[in-house]
């Protein structure tokens, strides 16, 4: 078995943000951990549009990781990279 880890720049973050969740909560069970980057600076209320979330999937799950990534890979604005470990 392989374990996966997703790294997923978002760009265009106004753009792609509700697509994107909606894609991530169809799949939320497959995910163990979400952790998700970006630059900001709240004194002068800016947010990035580009940011970065690193996903650990579940191990097992390889049909899933594949429909996963490939949804992602329609939207407009999104590169996925992954990482494969053996378990």
């Amino acid at each position: 078995m392989k374990k996966a880890i997703l790294g997923i720049q978002v760009g265009g973050r106004s753009d792609t943000a509700l697509e994107l969740q909606r894609i991530l909560t169809e799949y939320g069970c497959y995910i163990k951990t979400r952790v998700g980057v970006h630059d900001t600076d709240p004194s002068k209320k800016i947010c990035s549009e580009m940011g970065i979330i690193l996903l650990d999937f579940v191990v097992g799950e390889d049909e899933k990781l594949a429909e996963f990534e490939e949804a992602l890979e329609k939207i407009d604005g999104i590169v996925v990279k992954k990482m494969e470990f053996d378990m």
